[in-house]
């Protein structure tokens, strides 16, 4: 039984240790559950306290408090945790008289039966009666039944009774809450966590302003700026020497007043932009081996620059001058430099040191294409109107690079090209006039001299009044002569007497066209505006169309020699007016759209083609001999066409038997033919580029041997065409010149067109004739090889380009169009055109885009994703 204090009694139960083992377990059982509804209520402040920590966390509450409140925030919830929790203290532990207790009701609650409370009656001792064996064994059976009852005893789940203390549910309120604010703070649920125990003062925001650097190389290098990393860290970079180093430091306060630059000697100062009260720049030129050290209130950074020297340019001389007929000449030069040329001249120095009336002339040359020195670099030079011309001089080439380094040849003396003059008396004027310019102090005598023997023959040497009175002049000026000036005076009289005397009144007309010419490639270079470029166009313009005139009404009063020596010439130059107004009009384009270096080659061009022409007019001497091959040029021309207009008939004559459709007339064309093949051959001439003389020649020449081919039939006319190949063939010979297989081929060729053109047979008439022209154009370029060869050895200049006369007349030269249709001489322009600016214009424009970048980067005020994304394009361009 149990006493009155609570504590069990040592009497055992006489069911035996099972039942007693079973209802100590059930005791305990008991306890644990009274003991946790007891604790549950307490344990359950703490948890809502936990579960507020969690809604304050996950609403991000923690973020925008600072530490201190970080600190005041948890330890309010640390002391509210510890004030629900404290009754936990409070809690006993049930005894053991409870435990049997609470087995009782809830075996009276499951069953009415078990309502005399068995868990209690277990406990139970026999107190009186022990020794009466009625009663021991009530006893016992008593015993047996309570062993029974405690088998079928259960401990019911606590019941903390959470209704009773938390009747308005606030507990399923912080669970609510508490999941809201865990989808709130998404992925950074555990970050919101960690911000209530981050207790450490963030960093100080930054100073408002930045610091930028960069390098911009030379333009001349054309190589792309180089950014430089501010970050603080020390940084070693390598940049051409010259190149500016520039830092640009943006916004106010004390700490961008106190950012300070320290450069060492490799570092030049040199102006930047001029300060602001929100900017401030440096710059400085590389030297050489540069550093510069960047103090901020954020730290200090060192920056080392290699500077890459620029080497000297390198120039060598290709060659001597190379004189044209008539007295101007080509300088050729091989240049190198690590980054290009920017000027390049002839240096002309007299040998002796005496006075002169006028300076040594200056000759700018052309730069090259490239600095790599694998190509040469030609340039036209004229100096037949200086007084220098014809003088033994000392010359070399001297080369500059944007940085001012130069190169240069060694000094070879050279006697400067002069204008050829046939009149003997116009020679002698030339040479005093070169005398008396060169050396007045110790030749003026020797000229006067030489004017006062001129004076006394005069029916022999100045047979012309004008000339005579004209020389009498300038001998009294000379001598009367006290200042530099008259003696000028009196040299340029005797160059206009000269030129008078060798050309009349072609001169002046080309004195003013060279005059036009000089002042529009001035225009181009210095890239003049539109206006003034239209008006030197249209005084270049009509300065050509008054020289072509003059030219022209010379060619007339010439005798028949110079009348032959013009068609020959018209023969090799394979420009029209109408090409050389095209190519004015092609250079006023080009400076329109801003395209200066086709515009200069086009000048360039224009330039040496009238230099050519000028020089077939005026040095053209050729023999009867040259006459003659440059003739059989143009009769092989001739044939040529003529062959390839006998081929298209046959083609067309073949296709109608095929069709069923045979000619009325097979032997004559029908007119609309007729007329299409006139136009054809004339307009091959008029590609080919012919003079007006010569294709008024070749057009008559063309109708001649249209009319008679249209009196026999087309095999007929292949058999003339084939006899007067052989006639050439024999004319060549007599010439002395060698056979060329090409025409040989030709003649069997056309022996073969003409058999089956008598059999009927047009598809192989048309490959025997296709076979001819072959051979026609194989045996011209053979021939003009030969022609090539016989003037080197007499000692006549080639044409400007390499190429002979008559070479660009053949008809199916090598510049034909797929379907056999000469190009050559459509347009001046070949399409290789290479401008140099270029690159150049493309670095300024590059560059003037970053500086916009970097000044929009230098503006604090800008949002951070904005300056970052300017960031991010400078360091990747």
């Amino acid at each position: 039984m149990i006493g009155s204090n609570g504590t069990e009694s040592k009497t055992r139960v006489g069911g035996g240790d099972a039942a007693s083992t079973r209802l100590d377990r059930l005791v305990a059982q008991a306890r644990a559950a009274a003991l946790w509804e007891q604790a549950w209520p307490v344990l359950w402040r703490g948890i809502g306290v936990f579960l507020l920590f969690l809604v304050v966390s996950w609403a991000g509450v923690w973020l925008d408090l600072t530490p201190l409140w970080r600190q005041i925030g948890l330890g309010a919830l640390a002391i509210l945790l510890v004030a629900a929790l404290l009754p936990l203290i409070h809690i006993a532990r049930p005894d053991r008289r409870l435990a049997l207790a609470r087995l009782d009701r809830e075996a009276a609650s499951r069953d009415p039966k078990l309502r005399h409370g068995p868990a209690s009656a277990a406990q139970d001792s026999l107190a009186v009666g022990a020794a009466d064996p009625g009663s021991r064994l009530l006893w016992d059976l008593h015993q047996r039944r309570a062993a029974q009852a405690i088998s079928a005893l259960r401990v019911g789940l606590p019941r903390p009774g959470m209704t009773r203390h938390d009747p308005f549910a606030l507990r399923a309120g912080l669970v609510v809450a508490a999941v809201a604010s865990l989808f709130v703070a998404g992925p950074e649920w555990r970050q919101r966590i960690g911000a209530a125990f981050d207790w450490q003062e963030p960093a100080a925001p930054g100073p408002n302003f930045r610091v930028d650097g960069w390098i911009d190389p030379p333009l001349y290098t054309r190589l792309p700026p180089l950014l430089i990393a501010m970050d603080g860290s020390d940084q070693h970079l390598r940049a051409p020497v010259n190149a500016q180093l520039i830092v640009r430091i943006a916004g106010q306060g004390k700490a961008a007043s106190e950012t300070t630059l320290t450069p060492n000697a490799g570092l030049v100062p040199v102006p930047g932009q001029e300060a602001r009260a929100d900017l401030r720049e440096e710059r400085y030129r590389i030297v050489g081996g540069a550093a510069l050290t960047i103090v901020t209130p954020a730290g200090k950074q060192r920056l080392t620059v290699d500077a890459i020297p620029d080497r000297p340019p390198e120039v060598t001389a290709v060659g001597g001058p190379e004189v044209n007929g008539r007295g101007t000449f080509n300088l050729t030069y091989r240049a190198k430099d690590d980054y290009g040329i920017s000027s390049a001249e002839a240096v002309i120095e007299p040998l002796k040191s005496a006075r002169a009336l006028v300076p040594v002339p200056q000759i700018n040359l052309a730069l090259p294409g490239d600095a790599s020195g694998d190509t040469d670099t030609k340039t036209l030079v004229d100096l037949t109107e200086s007084p220098w011309s014809g003088a033994k001089v000392r010359y070399h080439i001297v080369v500059k690079d944007e940085a001012g380094q130069e190169g240069r040849t060694p000094d070879t003396e050279i006697v400067l090209p002069a204008r050829p003059f046939r009149e003997p008396l116009a020679r002698a004027l030339a040479e005093q006039r070169r005398r008396l310019v060169i050396a007045p102090d110790t030749d003026r005598r020797w000229v006067q001299g030489a004017l006062d023997a001129l004076l006394v023959a005069p029916d022999t040497y100045t047979p012309q009044p004008a000339i005579f009175l004209g020389l009498r002049t300038a001998t009294e000026r000379l001598r009367r002569a006290r200042t530099d000036a008259d003696l000028v005076a009196v040299a340029d009289l005797l160059w206009e007497m000269a030129l008078k005397i060798e050309d009349g009144d072609l001169s002046d007309a080309e004195k003013q066209l060279r005059q036009a010419q000089d002042r529009l490639k001035e225009a181009i270079e210095r890239n003049a505006p539109d206006d003034e470029i239209k008006r030197l166009t249209q005084d270049l313009k009509q300065a050509l169309d008054k020289f072509l005139s003059e030219m022209a009404q010379k060619q007339g009063r010439e005798p028949r020699e110079q009348s032959e020596r013009g068609q020959s010439n018209g023969q090799t130059k394979t420009v029209t007016p109408e090409d050389l107004d095209k190519m004015i009009q092609d250079m006023a384009e080009a400076m329109k759209r801003g395209d200066t270096a086709e515009a200069q080659r086009l000048m360039e061009q224009l330039r040496n083609i009238l230099e050519n022409l000028q020089t077939a007019e005026r040095g053209g001497r050729s023999d009867q001999a040259s006459r003659e091959m440059q003739k059989q040029m143009r009769d092989l021309d001739a044939m040529s066409r003529e062959q390839q207009g006998l081929r298209d008939e046959t083609f067309k004559d073949g296709e109608e038997q095929r069709d069923g459709q045979r000619p009325q007339n097979r032997g004559q064309p029908q007119q609309g033919q007729r007329g299409q093949q006139g136009q054809r051959q004339q307009g091959q001439k008029g590609q080919q580029g012919q003079g007006q003389q010569g294709q008024g020649q070749q057009g008559q020449k063309g109708q001649g041997q249209q009319g008679e081919g249209q009196q026999g039939g087309v095999g007929e006319r292949q058999q003339a065409l084939r006899q007067r190949l052989e006639d050439l063939q024999k004319r060549m010979k007599e010439n002395g010149m060698r056979g060329e297989q090409g025409l040989s081929d030709a003649e069997d060729a056309m022996r073969e067109a003409e058999n089956a053109l008598k059999d009927g047979d047009s598809d192989g008439a048309v490959d025997a004739q296709g076979r001819a022209l072959d051979g026609l154009k194989r045996g011209a370029d053979g021939m003009a090889q030969q022609m090539q060869e016989m003037a080197e050895g007499q000692g006549e200049g080639q044409q400007e380009g390499g190429q002979q006369p008559g070479q660009q007349g053949q008809a199916g030269a090598r510049d034909d169009d797929p379907l056999g249709r000469p190009t050559r001489g459509r347009d001046m322009s070949d399409g290789r055109v290479r401008v140099p600016t270029a690159d150049e214009s493309a670095v300024q424009r590059a560059r003037r885009i970053m500086e916009e970048l970097r000044r929009k980067l230098g503006d604090p005020s800008r949002p951070r994703e904005e300056l970052d994304y300017f960031e991010r394009l400078l360091r990747r361009n």
